[in-house]
């Protein structure tokens, strides 16, 4: 028993009296969920997506709605359901961005070379010591990319020659097939969509206009970086397809750990500051060291072991604004594993003496 062929308004699955906004919606979110590029194999979804954006073209267009309306049972003359409406891969209209991001560094081919692409991000990592992290240096780093080829300038056309205008589709990108009262248009099969063709190919890309090949950056790494740092280049990753604008370029900062230091938040460093019992119990004067070299750090008496002291504006630079985090030093309490006899005496009469009995909560 043969099927009654959907209307276009089932398709996109909105009521036949929706807004050119319900449309629109409807149509965008069909055409990300069966786009070729996010189903890459899949013909079902291709079929899926060509028949969205048939009904997408027709709907979208008052003109040809009324047309399509006229008919009455939702059915088009001259075309069964919406493969007899325009399908267009090149005009994705308000759709270009959304597509772009998603499916633009996708799978290869044909319509990733599509003309006025921009060039894939690339992402570099660099080691750096701690002190280094802190104080900031000037590196120079190896990426390995995409670019031009130097041969032909990009155009992948033999030096002395360019491309010309694709005399299958006249330079558009794309061919129309007439379907009645409207017509399928799909990719250039002889030049893919970019609307120009190479008759004479670059000997050195083969006529791809790229080139893979290692480029040297120097890069200045600001002071205060932490691992996993971002930092952004411009336009120094990729080159750009059809003559659209590189992609940029990412350096990761990898900081290898501090003997001394452990980083806390953005800017802030914590040190372990070991002291002794009589310096905890009646509070001392200690040295501390710190990037910038030792400072004095007081140590308040009754001090317990973990206690957080603040040095402040003795941490690390501060990436956004100015001025720097501030050094917080743990006090560690140290336990002498071997006494003199000296210092056992003192330490049994300080237990004679001693009223505190730590424990004693435990049981109340």
């Amino acid at each position: 028993m043969a099927t009654t062929p959907k209307s276009l308004y089932e398709v996109l699955g909105v009521p036949k009296n929706a807004s050119q906004e319900e449309i629109r919606k409807a149509y965008r979110k069909l055409a990300r969920q069966h786009h070729p590029d996010r189903n890459p194999g899949d013909t079902s979804a291709e079929e899926r997506f060509k028949e969205v954006q048939g009904a997408y073209d027709v709907l979208s267009d008052p003109e040809k709605r009324k047309q399509y309306d006229a008919f009455g049972d939702g059915r088009m003359r001259g075309g069964s359901g919406p493969q007899g409406a325009t399908f267009d891969f090149g005009d994705l209209g308000d759709l270009g961005d959304l597509f772009g991001g998603l499916f633009g560094r996708g799978r290869g081919g044909a319509r990733q070379e599509a003309r006025g692409r921009r060039g894939n991000d690339v992402e570099a990592s660099v080691s750096l010591s701690f002190e280094d992290s802190l104080r900031g240096v000037d590196v120079v780093i190896p990426v390995e990319l995409e670019t031009a080829c130097r041969e032909c300038g990009g155009s992948g056309a033999r030096p002395g020659t360019a491309p010309t205008i694709c005399p299958e589709c006249k330079g558009r990108g794309v061919t129309s097939e007439s379907q009645g009262l409207f017509a399928l248009s799909q990719p250039c099969p002889r030049c893919r969509g970019n609307g120009t063709v190479i008759e004479q190919p670059c000997e050195k890309c083969k006529g791809s206009g790229r080139e893979r090949r290692t480029k040297r950056y120097s890069v200045k790494i600001p002071a205060g970086v932490k691992d996993g740092t971002r930092i952004r280049l411009k336009g120094k990753g990729e080159a750009g397809y059809g003559g659209a604008e590189a992609g940029d370029l990412y350096v990761v900062t990898r900081v290898a750990p501090s003997k001394l230091y452990e980083r806390r938040g953005d800017s802030d460093l914590v040190i372990e500051v070991p002291v002794t019992y009589p310096e905890a119990a009646l509070g001392a004067t200690v040295e501390v060291p710190t990037p910038e070299g030792p400072v004095s750090l007081k140590v308040p008496a009754g001090s317990e072991d973990g206690k957080l002291l603040r040095i402040r504006g003795r941490g690390a630079p501060k990436l956004t604004g100015s001025g720097k985090g501030d050094l917080l030093a743990r006090v560690r309490l140290t336990v002498p594993k071997k006494l003199t006899k000296k210092e056992r005496e003192a330490l049994e009469e300080l237990k004679k003496a001693s009223r505190e009995n730590p424990r004693e909560r435990l049981f109340s």
